[in-house]
């Protein structure tokens, strides 16, 4: 019996509220205690969730029983005699995947927004009733979830458990009408849930990530270390995203990223989407079970700091995209694309030459979760410049040991050490382990790669594997890096980031030592002319990039309410556009070296 009951049902989709009912069959005498987190495990940004709670009224044994409110998300009840019931209802209308959402189309939560913990009792194990909406609008609707079952049956509503409030938070809940396939991957069943208008081809794409998910599965080793999962997909118009959990992921993706009925090649909005859920499905060992000791456990009301995010969201994105061409549903060239481009993302921020890794990770909380205008000029992703850390110490440790050991030999061994255990890992956990497994020492490595603000040195390193690394100047604003240029001649650019999707041209950031910001120009400037000719968002980047490099213009913008003039010389581009090829003329040991890397654990 649990002594924990949760029950939540859409009670008023037209109003976007979902109705939440706790019942504590043996609430503290002192008086019962109640908490929402304030974040959410894989957002490190405090979100308090409590803002949107309305309403909250308790009850016992048929007789109102106040409630005090101690902080921004703390209540305590008055003690009671007996059994304690608290109601309260709960705004959904976020769109992301970290928060809940809900409208007469669908509804979608996760825990940390909808259920309170019961202070002094987290540890208890609990269980939830599911109801749907009233109405026959809604006598479609299912639910996915990967929330262990407790009587409901398959995708229905109904009751479900938890072991402790943890788990409870780590399943979030799709319910409507979805789309819906199934597959297993190494015996463990495995369901692809997609919320919102599409047209995907899902035979297609349950056999991928069948065989994405079995790569994964593998590379740990069996057994996988969850008995199901579920991929929670909403499709729309536009959107990116994804969340992980101890066994599903939500997801946030173009419909035109789904793969289509018909197509056979992996194009670009394809390759994305697989390696988003590639990123998140390995989420599933690298973070929800090796993770940092800072978050064992959590403490969801106040943030929780760490200098080894670079390792759990870095390393994971050095693998995401390294798993779609070890599994073999992309091409070698394929992959380096997507390498070139994240090296070229990283090479585009100044902030990489002075914020180290271990601080951007520290800083996640209030830097990277909280970017302005100057974020490219201040600040280091440890998504980024983490995969270039990881792609770096596997070359490094595959070079130095002659290819008998690599980063997949560490992971192995940080999940047998610390996520079959459920310890976490020290602050010096990944460098130790690395070289306990390699048998190297290595400190300088991770002292510039983690503590130094500085380039790391993988031209060398790639040529090591029969790679050639080549910088070159980017060709318009939407030149993502990846592939060779056109040629031609290099156009002049300002050094601006527009606001997106306006018709004016507005600045969003000003790059550091670009024309526009030695001209004095700043965020939120509309530029009006260059040289007496009117400019718009659209026609902006044409027209400054027909003057030679060099050139002195006239810039009239609007500051606030004001029009102010601006005299910029225009400058040309920096080669900071990476394009990696296949070295064709690599000795045999390179080849040999970089097809164990590339091609190592791939199961055909």
């Amino acid at each position: 019996m649990s002594f924990i009951h949760y029950r939540i049902i859409p009670k008023n989709p037209q109003a976007h509220l979902f109705q939440v009912t706790l019942t504590i069959l043996e609430p503290a005498p002192e008086g019962q205690c109640l908490s929402l987190p304030a974040w959410i495990p894989g957002s490190y940004l405090i979100r308090d969730f409590a803002k949107h709670v309305v309403q909250l009224r308790a009850e016992s044994q048929g007789h109102p029983l106040p409630v005090e409110k101690l902080s921004k998300s703390l209540w305590q009840c008055a003690p009671s005699g007996g059994p304690v019931t608290i109601n309260y209802e709960v705004y959904a209308w976020d769109s992301s995947v970290r928060a809940a959402h809900l409208d007469t189309f669908h509804g979608f939560f996760n825990g940390t927004s909808v259920f309170l913990r019961v202070e002094g009792q987290a540890h208890e194990p609990c269980t939830v009733t599911l109801l749907p909406p009233e109405g026959e609008t809604y006598r479609h609707w299912r639910v996915a979830t990967a929330l262990p079952r407790a009587g409901a049956e398959p995708y229905g509503f109904g009751d479900y458990q938890a072991g402790d409030y943890e788990e409870l938070v780590d399943h979030p809940v799709e319910m409507g009408e979805f789309s819906l396939v199934t597959f297993e991957a190494c015996g463990v069943p495995h369901d692809i849930a997609i919320t919102g208008r599409h047209r995907a081809d899902m035979e297609r794409l349950s056999r991928d990530l069948k065989i994405l998910c079995e790569h994964h599965i593998r590379f740990f080793g069996e057994p996988a270390p969850m008995d199901r999962y579920v991929f929670l997909v909403t499709a729309v118009g536009e959107g990116y995203g994804g969340l992980e959990h101890r066994a599903s992921c939500a997801l946030l993706c173009n419909r035109s990223d789904l793969p289509q009925a018909g197509e056979t090649e992996v194009g670009e909005g394809y390759r994305n989407f697989l390696g988003l859920c590639s990123h998140e499905y390995f989420h599933t060992w690298n973070i929800k079970r090796i993770k940092p000791a800072a978050f064992v456990p959590y403490d969801l009301q106040q943030e929780n700091y760490t200098r080894l995010l670079w390792a759990f969201e870095g390393i994971t994105s050095y693998y995401d995209d390294l798993g779609l061409v070890r599994s073999g549903l992309i091409s070698q060239e394929s992959y380096l694309e997507l390498l070139g481009q994240t090296i070229t993302r990283v090479l585009r921020g100044s902030g990489r030459l002075k914020q180290n890794l271990a601080e951007s990770s520290f800083d996640a909380w209030t830097k990277f979760y909280q970017q302005d205008e100057n974020a490219p000029n201040a600040i280091v992703s440890y998504y980024t410049k983490g995969a270039l850390v990881a792609l770096a110490l596997d070359l490094t440790l595959r070079w130095e040991t002659h290819g008998e050991c690599s980063l997949d030999g560490v992971m192995r061994a940080l999940w047998e050490s610390y996520g079959k255990t459920g310890v976490g890992v020290p602050e010096d956990g990944v460098e130790r382990q690395v070289a306990e497994v390699s048998g190297l020492d290595i400190t300088d490595f991770f002292e510039v790669a983690l503590r130094r603000a500085e380039d790391l040195p993988l031209q060398a390193l790639l040529a090591q594997v029969g790679i050639c690394y080549a910088l070159r100047v980017p060709e318009s604003s939407d030149d993502k890096g990846g592939k060779p240029g056109k040629g031609g001649t290099p156009r002049a650019r300002l050094g601006i980031r527009l606001v997106p999707n306006e018709k004016e041209a507005r600045i969003s950031q000003v790059f550091d030592e670009s024309a526009a910001q030695w001209a004095g120009l700043s965020a939120g400037d509309s530029l009006i002319a260059v040289d007496g000719i009117r400019v718009t968002a659209s026609n902006l980047e044409k027209v400054i990039s027909s003057y030679p490099g060099g050139a002195r213009v006239i810039i009239h913008a609007f500051r606030r309410d004001e029009l102010r003039e601006f005299e910029a010389a225009l400058q040309l581009p920096p080669k900071d556009t990476c394009v990696l090829t296949i070295d064709e003329d690599a000795s045999p040991t390179a080849v040999v070296a970089r097809e164990a890397w590339l091609l190592e654990f791939r199961h055909d």
